[in-house]
């Protein structure tokens, strides 16, 4: 049986994430997750890649909004879930890799506390209901939605995935290098890959785009070093047109609410060749016809 054994949000985009046991699924992704941003001056969006230090600012949910914290000095600031935040300067238009979508500044006064704790002038950004930023039409056509995420609602990968790569290093690596939404254990290493279509509970999910990682998972996130691994490994194996691959982006159907434990049920397997990435288990390269 395959199951959920974890699930995250990432409020900020690029801060560190937050590990739930029950979350919100909403029409652009989990509530909260990515719902805001930093940004530069051109307000285009901010992230490890440039700025690792990022790693060192946890976040906790309040009841009342999004706890941040300097782990380096126990300095925080409260982003709140609902205020006019600067209504009385409108909407501003953000960059998100190739996407352009509309935001609202929060406060004057988170913007000076991430500039002051980060070392860098930035200001952060919320995006209101209001706004909608459409998924990468080339893999998945339609009306799906996202907030700031890279590009898709969701990211799923595969305990068993992980285990595998950790038996290829030197040293383990945690699930929190990978930023998923999802994890669950059972099937094989990699099967994530191949799904297709697959049930929690009464939503529907569909696997679009294998998700080719960037430089973020060679940061340690306690640290905010960087390292070499895991790319030079996932090189060996996982690599495809100069990238390397790790979890399978996903869009949705339906709204709920999805818990640690609940079963995933796999309904459709991919069968296209772009998802299959030198998987190594036969178990898994064997499409189950019935599943087809």
């Amino acid at each position: 049986m395959l199951q959920i054994s974890e699930l995250y949000i990432y409020p900020i985009k690029s801060l560190p994430g937050i590990s739930l046991t029950q979350a919100l699924v909403t029409e652009r992704g989990f509530e909260h997750d990515r719902r805001w941003m930093l940004v530069d001056a051109n307000n285009i969006f901010i992230s490890q890649r440039e700025a690792p230090e990022m790693t060192q600012l946890p976040l906790s949910l309040e009841h009342d909004g999004i706890r941040v914290t300097d782990k380096r000095n126990g300095d925080s600031i409260l982003v709140p879930f609902k205020t006019n935040y600067l209504k009385e300067k409108g909407d501003v238009e953000v960059v998100v890799w190739d996407d352009t979508c509309a935001a609202e500044y929060v406060s004057d006064e988170a913007d000076a506390w991430f500039s002051k704790t980060l070392g860098f002038n930035c200001r952060l950004v919320h995006m209101h209901e209001d706004s909608r930023r459409i998924v990468d039409q080339k893999y998945a056509p339609g009306d799906n939605i996202t907030s700031f995420s890279d590009a898709y609602p969701f990211l799923v990968i595969g305990q068993a995935s992980l285990d595998d790569l950790n038996s290829r290093l030197a040293g383990a690596l945690p699930m929190n290098r990978f930023r998923p939404n999802l994890v669950f254990t059972g099937g094989s290493p990699y099967e994530e890959d191949i799904m297709a279509h697959f049930t929690v509970g009464s939503m529907d999910f569909f696997g679009v785009k294998l998700c080719a990682r960037c430089p973020i998972p060679t940061i340690d996130q306690i640290t905010g070093l960087r390292g070499k691994e895991p790319l030079k490994t996932f090189a060996k194996y996982r690599q495809r047109d100069n990238k390397v691959y790790f979890g399978q982006n996903l869009i949705h159907r339906g709204n709920g609410i999805i818990s640690v434990g609940d079963e995933l049920l796999l309904k459709k397997r991919h069968t296209d060749a772009r998802f299959i990435i030198n998987i190594l288990n036969p178990k898994v390269t064997e499409i189950d016809k019935t599943l087809v």
